[in-house]
């Protein structure tokens, strides 16, 4: 989850081993050790608060929200729901999951919609970008 906000400086103490876990996070990672930390703890904030979601990495290296136990992002459902013209069970049936896991993506959207909205717009670049390669790449063995 990437933060566009401005920042504020705060001061905060962390154990020896916690510090640890971020400093190898961050070696092998890449990220500085403030966005590792802004990172993870924005995550974890988020996941207090809706257990079903969880975070994974998506296209372009950009961690999205996932329903727990599913492959299914956020936006996939909500955009599942708006098809069924928002009846939660309907989309629930046609994903094949428990209405309950609708319930959390939708729970998540309503407090999130603008970070699953540009989630859901990135995705739908990425796909166009890879079936334009994809059309290219058969042009090219025709």
């Amino acid at each position: 989850m990437e933060t566009r906000h401005s920042s504020a400086q705060r001061s905060f103490r962390l154990s020896k081993g916690t510090l640890d876990l971020l400093d190898a996070a961050s070696a092998s990672t890449g990220e500085s050790r403030n966005a590792l930390a802004d990172r993870l703890l924005g995550e974890a904030l988020r996941l207090e608060r809706h257990p079903l979601i969880r975070f994974h990495e998506g296209a372009g290296s950009r961690r999205r929200p996932l329903v727990v136990g599913t492959r299914l992002y956020v936006h996939q459902v909500i955009a599942t729901v708006r098809a069924s013209k928002g009846s939660l069970d309907e989309a629930a049936e046609y994903l094949s999951v428990p209405p309950r896991l609708v319930r959390a993506a939708v729970e998540y959207y309503g407090e999130f919609s603008d970070e699953v909205d540009e989630y859901a717009e990135e995705a739908r670049r990425f796909e166009d970008d890879e079936r334009a390669r994809w059309e290219r790449q058969q042009r090219a063995l025709a």
